[in-house]
């Protein structure tokens, strides 16, 4: 039988057609599938206590692979606070969106404290697709190229464990993974101090808990003047709501100043009372044991 253009259009036409029942086929499933509740659902507030549960607990021993395939421990990263952020690549929405957030709030704190003071990890767990391949390919989609952030890739072996180690809950869905966004914020010794969660995610959510760890005189360092100012003036920032970042407040820290210097004054002037009343009891019964009739030397 001849090809012709009309069995071409006839052909063509069935095919769509079929295509139309096909998708509308998987349509009508999927509307009846979320009518029946036999879709997916990730329980929120369960998810919300497993976070709440593991602060204060130190981060396991961890380590993953950075954008360019190399090991790094989590443990590596201690000596500063961390911000973590758990993500998958194949999300289209909701991971890119929060990153991006996530983003403009790091470029904030790092005029606020410096990028050499905390450190940022955004951790891919859908694995084995989150390699370190396509998680340089998400930072640079995403134009992140920060000194203090890295992407890291954990072993599928080991995401389990990781993530319960954080407290990130997630559950596979016919439209990728339904899971709580947010930021966990890690102080210097690797333990967990606070969860922030939402999908808009700013400077002043991140930079509160972080004006505390960083505020803090680390364990065991003798103090410095310069540490102490730094971290009066960090302790002394406000969160401006009209341009979205923080400033720091020179009054308020001129009033921390001076008032720590009239402490150091009244606890120098109580010093040398104790001292001088000291000297006085050694004296006086030394003079008490003179002879009578002789005069004190």
């Amino acid at each position: 039988m001849p090809w012709s253009a009309d069995r071409t259009r006839v052909l063509v036409t069935r095919a769509l057609a079929l295509a139309a029942m096909i998708l509308g086929a998987a349509g009508a499933a999927r509307a009846d599938g979320d009518a029946s509740g036999t879709v997916p659902r990730l329980d929120e507030a369960q998810a919300l206590r497993a976070g709440q549960a593991v602060i204060g607990r130190t981060i396991g021993e961890h380590t993953l692979l950075d954008r360019q395939g190399r090991p790094v421990r989590l443990a590596d990263y201690r000596g500063k606070p961390l911000l973590v952020s758990f993500v998958y690549t194949g999300c289209f929405q909701v991971c890119p969106a929060n990153t991006r957030l996530l983003l403009e709030a790091v470029k904030g704190l790092d005029r606020l404290f410096g990028p050499e003071r905390y450190n940022v990890v955004s951790i891919g767990f859908n694995q084995p697709f989150d390699s370190p391949t396509a998680l340089r390919a998400f930072a640079a989609q995403h134009r992140i190229a920060r000194p203090n952030w890295e992407f890291l890739s954990p072993p599928a072996a080991s995401v389990a464990a990781l993530t319960a180690d954080f407290g990130f809950r997630y559950l596979a869905t016919p439209a990728g993974f339904d899971h709580v966004v947010g930021v966990t914020v890690v102080d210097a010794q690797g333990r967990i101090v606070n969860q922030v969660y939402g999908e808009r995610v700013n400077a002043q959510q991140l930079g509160e808990p972080l004006k505390l760890l960083l505020g803090q005189s680390p364990a065991g360092a003798p103090p410095r003047l310069g540490d102490m100012i730094e971290r009066v003036r960090i302790l002394c920032t406000v969160y401006d709501p009209d341009t979205g970042e923080y400033r720091t407040n020179w009054a308020l820290a001129a009033e921390v100043v001076m008032g720590l210097a009239f402490f150091a004054t009244v606890g120098a002037y109580l010093i040398a009372e104790w001292r001088g009343r000291r000297r006085s009891a050694a004296g006086a019964p030394a003079l008490a044991a003179l002879p009578a009739g002789e005069p004190g030397a």
